[in-house]
């Protein structure tokens, strides 16, 4: 009797299991094999301003956005951060602040080689000022600054 309550459990945790979605996807960079994810609990996504104006970075949801080079267009990227195979995020962490490794690659370009062409920048998040950074220029606000 204790079975026939037990298996409706033990088949719904294999059906979500078969079911999930990997959020990992491995990448050739020039340093070897590296694994990314845009499955991250933070509002990371939205567009990111030098200066409070162009050059932009934009990171969408879908792992997809632009990427815009000093003096360059915006032109289209896939992106991730670094994480392990299991899909947990690599970081640093500071006082009242977290860098992790961002991935990009442009996918319009003919440059594209093997390895990939994947870029690695910097991408940090500052609790105490509740601003986000992409190789510590591009910024965007995430909420109110904390009080210390």
């Amino acid at each position: 009797m204790k079975l026939v309550k037990v298996l409706p459990i033990i088949v719904l945790f294999f059906a979500i299991n078969s079911w999930a979605q990997n959020s990992v996807t491995e990448i050739k960079t020039k340093s070897g094999v590296k694994y990314i994810t845009t499955s991250v609990d933070f509002p990371i996504t939205g567009t990111y301003l030098f200066k409070g104006a162009e050059p932009t970075v934009e990171l969408n949801g879908s792992g997809t956005g632009n990427y815009q080079l000093h003096e360059q267009p915006n032109r289209a990227i896939i992106w991730g951060l670094e994480c392990d195979e299991n899909g947990v995020l690599k970081f640093i962490k500071g006082f009242n602040s977290t860098a992790y490794v961002l991935w990009y690659q442009f996918t319009d370009s003919s440059e594209n080689t093997p390895d990939g062409n994947w870029t690695s920048v910097e991408f940090s998040i500052h609790f105490n000022t509740s601003k986000m950074y992409i190789q510590g220029e591009r910024v965007k606000d995430f909420g109110e600054p904390t009080s210390k």
